[in-house]
C-alpha cells in the first residue's frame, strides 16, 4: 500500500509518451522465502491445488512467482523516474515460462526490470521483465505489459484484432464470480490497485464497477492446466465483479467469454 500511494504522488504531472526512456534499474529481492501459508490462500483464490513444503513438495503455481516479483515490480513503476503514472495502468499481456520447477522450499533470487515502452491505440504500453533464478541460473520469466491510457494519433500497421473473427472455443466450465474478488486476490497478491476494490475506487479511475484482476483470470486459467510449463495470454477487456464467465479451451488455447460472448481472456499454453 505504500508503494501505492507513492506512486499516486509521483504520478503527479507525468505525461505519457513512447519516445520516453525508462529508468535502467534492475532490483533484486535475493533468497526469497515463500511463505506456507498465503501460497495456501493464493491457491484457493485462483483453484490451483494446495503446494506444500513437506518432504515432496509439489511445483509452484505457473502464476505465482509474478506474486513474489509484483513488490519489485511495484517499486519500479512507483518511482519519479518511471514515466508513466502508476495508478490506473492495466495490465494487457503476460508470457510465463518455467525453464525448471520452483517449489515452496525454493529460496530464489527474484529480480525485475522495465524493458522499454511502445505506442499503443489506446496510450502507452511498457513492459516489466521478471526473473526468478537459482544457483545463478533463470529458471522461471515472466514478460508483462501494462498500458496506461491516454489520448494518442499512434495507429499499428494492423490494427484488426487477431480474435477478432475466431469463434468461441468449447466452454468447459463456467465461473461465478463475487463482488469481493478483487480484494480477495489483492490479500494474496499484495495487487491494491483501487480498479480492483470497489465499485466508488474503481469509478474514480474510469471503471463503472470493480474489475478483477487480469492476473486472477489468468491464474485461474492456467489452473486448469496445473502441469503447464508456459503460458501466454493477452487481456481484451476488463471483467467486472460480480460476474460469471465461461472458459473455453482446446489442447493448446484457453479463453474467457462472458454473455453475451464478450471475449475477456486468450491464451496459449504448453505442457510437459
Amino acid at each position: 500500500m505504500l508503494t501505492l500511494g507513492r506512486g499516486v504522488v509521483t504520478g503527479i504531472g507525468k505525461r505519457p509518451s513512447a519516445t520516453a526512456a525508462v529508468p535502467p534499474v534492475r532490483l533484486t529481492d535475493p533468497a526469497v522465502r515463500v511463505d506456507p501459508a498465503r501460497l495456501a490462500a493464493y491457491a484457493s483464490v485462483c483453484g490451483f491445488p494446495a503446494s506444500g513444503a513437506g518432504p515432496r513438495p509439489l511445483p509452484l503455481p505457473l502464476t505465482y512467482p509474478h506474486v513474489l516479483g509484483f513488490p519489485l515490480a511495484a517499486r519500479i513503476m512507483a518511482a519519479r523516474a518511471f514515466p508513466l503514472p502508476m495508478l490506473g495502468l492495466v495490465h494487457t499481456s503476460i508470457s510465463l515460462v518455467s525453464h525448471a520447477p520452483l517449489t515452496a522450499a525454493d529460496r530464489p533470487d527474484i529480480t525485475a526490470y522495465a524493458a522499454g515502452l511502445r505506442g499503443h491505440r489506446r496510450g502507452t504500453e511498457v513492459e516489466l521483465v521478471t526473473e526468478a533464478r537459482l544457483d545463478g541460473e533463470v529458471v522461471w520469466e515472466d514478460r508483462s505489459t501494462y498500458l496506461a491510457r491516454h489520448g494518442t494519433d499512434y495507429v499499428a500497421a494492423d490494427d484488426t484484432p487477431a480474435h477478432a473473427e475466431r469463434p468461441p472455443l468449447p466452454t468447459l466450465a463456467e465461473w461465478r464470480l463475487p463482488a469481493d474478488l478483487g480484494r480477495r486476490h489483492a490479500r494474496v497478491s499484495r495487487d491494491y490497485n483501487p480498479i480492483h476494490l470497489y465499485p466508488v475506487t474503481a469509478r474514480m479511475l474510469g471503471f463503472p464497477r470493480a474489475i478483477v484482476h487480469g492476473m486472477w483470470t489468468v491464474a485461474r486459467c492456467a489452473a486448469e492446466v496445473p502441469e503447464a510449463t508456459g503460458l501466454s495470454a493477452a487481456f481484451h477487456s476488463p471483467v467486472l465483479l460480480p460476474a460469471t464467465v465461461a472458459y473455453g479451451a482446446t489442447a493448446d488455447s484457453f479463453e474467457l467469454r462472458s454473455a453475451p460472448h464478450r471475449l475477456h481472456l486468450t491464451g496459449t499454453v504448453s505442457a510437459p
